[in-house]
């Protein structure tokens, strides 16, 4: 590479599982001028939607459109030397894809235009559900965390429109169920969902709507898929009386104003961490006709965010205190939600915890995340009479499943670990102390 050619920009590994990655918008256009940190460009991992930055300045030569998917490692584009030639406008045919479009309306090409210079934060649905509806993002109000662009907030937006405005850009019928439930990774790098068959003929079942699956979902299907076929798993059920935890959730509550106050998902978490590290078993992994054990507790929490199913990784869970895990969940679910965590924040978990109590489940088995060796579901917290001292008494009851690889562990010593786990949230004041407590079943 000559000195005037530039430095090149490789597609980055912005995950310890990624191995390749979908270039979802260059923030710049090619030829333009950037400085060292400036954001380049959106990449979608398997696990996230992320900004890289430049680590040079210089001129920008694209070399790689929107929506190519490329190994970590290719050559995406350059920085550095001088501007492209005339031909170099052909690297930025993603990027100047809005200009195209003044021939027919110039009045919607000028914004995308100015938005390389002032980026308004925006989740990846919002955009592409805007381009949809033809939507002027710089005409939006963002409701999100830190004023970040949302969904809602361009369909809303499109509402406010009259009804043959709102027609002219496709949104006359409000969009069907499954795109609108894509998660935040789903990206325009695919075609559209399309419609097959007729009224008179072709499916049976009527006109069928093709979704095609983002990558992050794509990956996941595999994940799961895999865990299917390659995990011999057995799940174990138990019940927590719950009435000590939430005594001392509403005993952290008086405290006053400012005080966060654990979730029933933290109260689980924080019990998961301290029965883990006296069960290092769980907390492991198969590889190969070997068992390797952690030396650290990380918990993954699934997370329901706006577009998508985020599971973020709350580290050192065994080591920090009540409060301190209220305190990350909070901050890893208000960054899931906002479309704005990274990959970091997104693995190296040991162990997950699902809760779909707040939708009314009261029991299911979750799917092993491979490589992780267990997985715990937890139900929805009901008022179920139990005799308490020889009296019939209503107790809040929560269902607890762990499902298990039975490669790392049998089932005497998965029912250890969910024993010392129902322990644990029925005395909490556990959770409380510096350091775990030894469970006579641990030695």
């Amino acid at each position: 590479m000559s000195a005037d050619s530039g430095l090149e920009v490789r597609m980055p590994r912005l995950s310890e599982s990624m191995s390749e990655g979908t270039i979802v918008r260059w923030l710049h256009a090619s030829g333009a001028e950037v400085e060292r940190g400036d954001e380049l460009a959106e990449i979608e991992t398997d696990k996230a939607m992320v900004s890289f930055e430049a680590d040079a300045g210089g001129i920008l030569e694209i070399l790689a459109e929107e929506g190519a998917t490329l190994p970590v490692g290719a050559v995406i584009a350059r920085v550095g030397g001088t501007a492209p030639a005339t031909g170099a406008a052909q690297h930025a045919a993603a990027p100047a894809a809005p200009a195209a479009a003044a021939t027919v309306d110039p009045a919607p090409a000028a914004p995308p235009s100015a938005g390389r210079t002032r980026r308004i934060p925006t989740s990846p649905l919002a955009r592409r559900r805007a381009k949809e509806l033809g939507v002027d993002l710089a005409d939006v109000q963002g409701t999100g965390p830190g004023g970040r662009v949302v969904r809602a907030d361009i369909e809303a937006v499109a509402l406010a429109r009259t009804p043959a405005g709102a027609a002219a850009n496709g949104a006359a019928a409000p969009a069907p169920p499954a795109p609108a439930a894509a998660p935040s990774s789903a990206v325009d790098t695919r075609p559209a969902p399309v419609a097959v068959g007729g009224e008179n003929g072709g499916d049976p079942r009527g006109p069928v709507t093709v979704v095609p699956l983002s990558r992050a979902r794509q990956l996941t299907a595999d994940r799961m898929s895999e865990s299917a076929r390659t995990v011999p798993s057995f799940p174990l059920t138990a019940e927590v009386d719950m009435t000590r935890a939430l005594e001392l959730r509403a005993g952290i509550a008086e405290l006053g104003e400012g005080t966060v106050v654990p979730t029933v998902t933290d109260l689980v978490v924080a019990a998961c961490g301290r029965a883990l590290r006296e069960h290092p078993r769980v907390n492991a992994s198969y590889r190969e006709g070997t068992v390797a054990m952690f030396g650290r507790v990380n918990i993954g929490v699934a997370v329901d965010a706006t577009d998508a199913l985020l599971v973020p990784t709350v580290t050192d869970v065994d080591a920090r205190s009540l409060s301190s895990i209220a305190v990350r969940t909070r901050e890893l679910a208000d960054l899931a939600r906002g479309g704005q965590i990274g990959p970091a924040d997104l693995e190296g978990a040991t162990f997950t915890v699902s809760n779909l109590g707040m939708f009314g489940v009261t029991v299911f088995e979750a799917v092993i995340n491979p490589p992780q060796a267990a997985i715990l579901a937890v139900g929805a917290l009901r008022r179920l009479p139990r005799e308490v001292g020889g009296e019939l008494q209503a107790r809040p009851i929560l269902t607890l499943t762990l499902t298990s690889d039975h490669r790392v562990l049998d089932g005497a010593e998965s029912a250890r670990f969910l024993r010392r786990l129902v322990e644990l949230l029925e005395r909490p004041l556990a959770l409380l102390l510096d350091h775990p407590t030894t469970s006579e079943e641990s030695a």
